[in-house]
């Protein structure tokens, strides 16, 4: 009994959790690919690429999909606009702004995502749901060590133009492409997010390859890494909605900011250890009261 519970459970929250440890793999590692030399543009056209090829294949050798209906093709491909400016504005931010700033300003996504599905009226956001989300964001505050002083304006606008474009895409992803088998949602997502960096590409001539070997190692996984959350934050909306889907993701800057100490020598203090802590502990607590 208690067993098929925790495999209910793991069944359900597994995709999400897997997508924040994902993304924060791929926001540590793309850090590491604008340190080697390379701009935004040429990471998410290369990146694109890589991962509208794994997709490609996984469609060709995995068990075929439904075929989406042509209503769901076009809104899927609209996601990838979204997608791609999410993409954009994300690492425009972490690079105009320390990492840390940088996460949690587009980490307010969460909350908006709650209101905009209870306003729509696709969930039920009761008072315990909306303390879970405040305490969560509080507790990310501590983790990534948030401060208010040297934010630059450019960049926090660029991380809040993310966390706006972030909520859409998981309402919209709940109310209109529900049935659809994720991968097909990841294939034409990244379909039409590719075409725009390619095109932005070619049209200014851009294309700044890494100058380190860690550089392309950093690019090739961090392609492989994207890839994965996406799908993977695809087959947790469906399972779990956007509000909840989109709590579970508070592991990212958590996991991110664990990362970021090997790679980016950045060092995790008692006061982040003790955001994340009650972070968790306010995603447990919205999880069991289901």
């Amino acid at each position: 009994m208690n067993t098929q519970g925790t495999t209910s459970r793991l069944h359900s929250l597994g995709p999400g959790i897997l997508a924040a440890s994902a993304f924060a793999v791929s926001d540590v590692l793309g850090k590491v690919v604008l340190l080697s030399g390379v701009d935004v543009i040429s990471l998410s056209t290369f990146r694109g690429f890589v991962s509208l090829s794994f997709i490609m294949l996984w469609l060709r050798v995995g068990t075929p999909p439904v075929p989406a209906t042509s209503r769901q093709r076009w809104i899927a491909l609209g996601v990838g606009v979204l997608f791609a400016v999410i993409v954009f504005c994300l690492f425009k931010a972490i690079e105009l702004m320390e990492v840390p700033i940088a996460i949690l300003s587009y980490f307010i996504y969460p909350l908006l995502t709650g209101l905009l599905a209870a306003l729509i009226g696709l969930e039920k956001l009761n008072w315990r749901g909306a303390i879970a989300a405040v305490v969560a964001f509080l507790g990310l505050a501590l983790t990534v060590g948030a401060h208010p002083a040297g934010i630059a304006v450019a960049g926090l606008a660029f991380a809040l133009g993310a966390a706006v474009c972030r909520a859409i895409v998981l309402v919209i992803t709940r109310s209109a492409l529900n049935t659809l088998d994720a991968r097909l949602t990841t294939y034409y997502s990244l379909l039409s997010s590719t075409a725009i960096f390619a095109a932005i590409s070619l049209a200014t001539w851009t294309w700044n390859a890494p100058q380190t070997s860690v550089g392309w190692i950093a690019l090739l996984v961090h392609s492989a890494a994207t890839t994965i959350a996406v799908l993977a934050l695809f087959m947790s909306v469906t399972r779990i909605g956007p509000f909840r889907s989109a709590l579970i993701m508070n592991l990212e800057p958590l996991l991110a900011t664990i990362l970021s100490w090997p790679l980016l020598g950045e060092i995790v203090t008692p006061l982040q250890a003790a955001g994340g802590a009650i972070m968790l502990g306010a995603l447990v607590a919205f999880q069991l009261r289901r």
